[in-house]
């Protein structure tokens, strides 16, 4: 690998963590020349970084525009959580039919380690500290789903998924938990309990159809945080 696709890479994992983060807000500009100076480097990796982060789906290059964080519209992120979800049962079916103890115990903790962020964020009072408590909340979420990517051993499926999950660049959006939110969240984490719970049992097609169920679930509990705080997409 050359040393510029190194630079490169490394740009993209810099930048696609802002945008990840919400730091980069969709719609935000970057500048070619800006991120050179930043990074200390020529134009060339910064050029190649963008088209990665574009493979991704996090940016697009607009003519006469230049390069924006990507805006998504309903239609697109509920696409993006259609492919999700049949590949997220994909491969939890898979994982279901080869979990050990050790697997299933860093699931258990994991489980235990998301449960208590969403028991924090149905009851986090307005205040400091909402983005920082969301982004945790949301890698906990991700670490879960991550051991049975580990455990079904199914690279080039895990990496279209993770490329999927990527597509929404705001997981940090915090909106005040009334009794909708807090209900949504709640079968949230009662559903990785359960996926849990019927990979233990053994049971393939449960924890299959529980995986599916589970996204397109993630789905309606983030369009509804987006609709609490006013999200300006388009519901094409």
């Amino acid at each position: 690998m050359s040393l510029e696709s190194t630079k490169a890479d490394d740009i993209a994992v810099v930048i696609e963590e802002a945008i990840v983060s919400g730091e980069l807000a969709p719609g935000s500009v970057l500048r070619q020349e800006q991120l050179s100076e930043r990074f200390g480097v020529s134009r060339t990796p910064v050029r190649e970084a963008l088209r990665r982060l574009a493979a991704l789906g996090l940016v697009s290059f607009e003519p006469n525009r230049g390069v924006r964080v990507r805006t998504l519209t309903h239609h697109d992120l509920r696409e993006a959580f259609l492919v999700r979800a049949e590949l997220e049962a994909l491969v939890t079916e898979i994982a279901a039919q080869k979990m050990t103890p050790e697997a299933l115990e860093e699931l258990a903790e994991a489980e235990s380690r998301f449960s208590r962020l969403t028991k924090e964020v149905r009851s986090h009072e307005p205040g400091g500290g909402r983005r920082s408590l969301m982004s945790e909340w949301m890698r906990a979420n991700h670490a879960f789903h991550d051991v049975l990517y580990r455990a079904a051993d199914m690279p080039y499926v895990e990496s279209i998924a993770k490329g999927a999950r990527r597509t929404f660049s705001a997981p940090t959006v915090w909106a005040p938990v009334d009794e909708e939110l807090d209900r949504l969240y709640a079968r949230n984490q009662a559903e990785h309990r359960a996926i849990r719970q019927a990979l233990v049992a053994g049971s393939v097609a449960g924890a299959r159809e529980l995986a599916r169920e589970h996204v397109m679930h993630s789905f309606a509990l983030l369009t509804t945080i987006l609709e609490h705080v006013g999200a300006d997409w388009a519901r094409a």
